[in-house]
């Protein structure tokens, strides 16, 4: 078999950057380019049956072994990485038997451990970082190569007893249409899981609840030597009502269950401007009160400079807990097969969101289990070979677990 490594290296070879400007399936092609590849690894494995469709997705099934009825356990990971950071010509550093000291990356960028405490997690193993340059592509090519491993050792194992398999790769998972096209009912698993978590032990079944805010507003410039009573400088009345958000709310200032308001981008003149926020809580309630919040402050603001404010609130995905929560034996056995291999479980919201939050709404509950990388979107992303490993065994211990129920 194939080392993780290799694999793993290969993946983040690729530059899959998606792309949030783009109205394309996928968003961008280059994607595409390491979807075709993984369909000609999983028929070099004798995966015959998989495929990439027009959409981009690669979808792939490995038949039972056992005898009985088992579940059709999915597992899903997506190719495309950040536009967050650069995302091309990667060049990976391997910090062998580290040691717990700090990691000088490049560029004058450091992993250092009284910023980055979880590195002492890692003493004695092995680390893959970046050159500082640009992002890693752990968040998601991490998962890809477990899912992948995993395939590899069952095709290359037929003593391995396992019920029916089934595998996904997906993009633009990052920026928020990974299943938008996602055909549910092909891909025909009866439960799944995202390899697309973080830190090693990672499990989550509840997400924020989430929304886009963006909002347009129309100043009027006149020359400033004439502007009094007569000009609205739109970027002023922006900044005005920003600051009627609550400061607490800010992301800076939340962690847990505390959800957020964060303002992502200010673009403007005197004439118009458009800020844009995302809007994030697990209560469903705390989450209504918050976009009712923004839209309060835009009233306001027309209210006293009279309709120079527009906005545009989106509901992007809902918390997966309620859909989750009637299946809990998928969580269950993820926590057992954790367990199996040695991995404390740590069972604990996401303060963001995965393609398992949709796919739990189309009919697919999917919690979602750790890839092993951290500080994911940036140039200071790294994820301990270790920690791949362990997902691998992970997925293997579920499809066992499973198995043994048919017995």
């Amino acid at each position: 078999m194939e080392k993780i490594t290799d694999k793993f290296l290969r993946y983040v070879s690729y530059d899959t950057q998606s792309d949030e400007n783009s109205e394309s399936q996928p968003s961008t092609n280059k994607q595409l380019v390491l979807l075709r590849q993984l369909v000609d690894e999983l028929h070099a494995m004798g995966i015959a049956n998989a495929e990439m469709d027009k959409d981009g997705y690669v979808m792939a099934s490995i038949d039972s072994n056992v005898e009985g009825k088992v579940p059709a356990i999915g597992f899903i990971a997506h190719v495309d990485t950040s536009p967050d950071a650069p995302g091309n010509d990667i060049h990976p550093q391997f910090v062998n038997d580290y040691d717990g000291s700090d990691i000088v990356l490049g560029e004058g960028r450091v992993l250092t451990v009284a910023e980055f405490p979880e590195l002492l997690n890692y003493k004695g193993q092995t680390i893959i970082t970046t050159d500082g340059s640009t992002l890693l592509g752990a968040d998601d090519k991490a998962g890809v190569a477990e899912i992948m491993c995993a395939a590899e050792y069952i095709m290359t194992h037929p003593e391995f007893k396992h019920g029916p398999v089934k595998i996904a790769f997906t993009p633009d998972e990052e920026i928020g249409r990974g299943v938008v096209a996602f055909d549910v009912r092909k891909f025909g698993a009866d439960f799944a899981y995202t390899m697309d978590g973080g830190m090693v032990g990672e499990l989550e079944y509840e997400n924020f609840n989430a929304a886009s805010a963006k909002i347009h507003i129309q100043g009027r410039n006149i020359h400033p030597g004439y502007a009094k009573n007569k000009m609205i400088n739109s970027m002023l009345v922006a900044m005005e009502l920003n600051a009627m958000l609550p400061v607490e709310q800010r992301p800076e200032y939340t962690e847990g269950y505390e959800g957020f308001i964060h303002l992502i981008s200010f673009k403007g003149t005197v004439e118009e401007s458009d800020i844009a926020y995302i809007i994030r809580d697990h209560d469903a309630a705390l989450f209504e009160r918050k976009k009712e919040m923004v839209q309060q402050c835009v009233d306001f603001i027309n209210c006293k400079y009279g309709n120079v404010a527009t906005a545009e609130i989106k509901n992007q995905y809902r918390n997966m807990r309620e859909m989750v929560e009637p299946h809990f034996e998928v969580v269950e056995t993820a926590i057992e097969a954790l367990k199996m291999a040695g991995v404390q479980p740590k069972v604990q919201p996401i303060r963001g969101g995965t393609d398992g939050a949709n796919l739990s709404f189309m009919g697919l509950p999917c919690p979602n289990i750790f890839a092993g990388g951290h500080n994911f979107h940036g140039r200071l992303e790294f994820v301990p070979v270790e920690s791949m490993e362990k997902a691998t065994q992970v997925i293997l211990n579920i499809l066992k677990i499973f198995s043994k129920k048919s017995e």
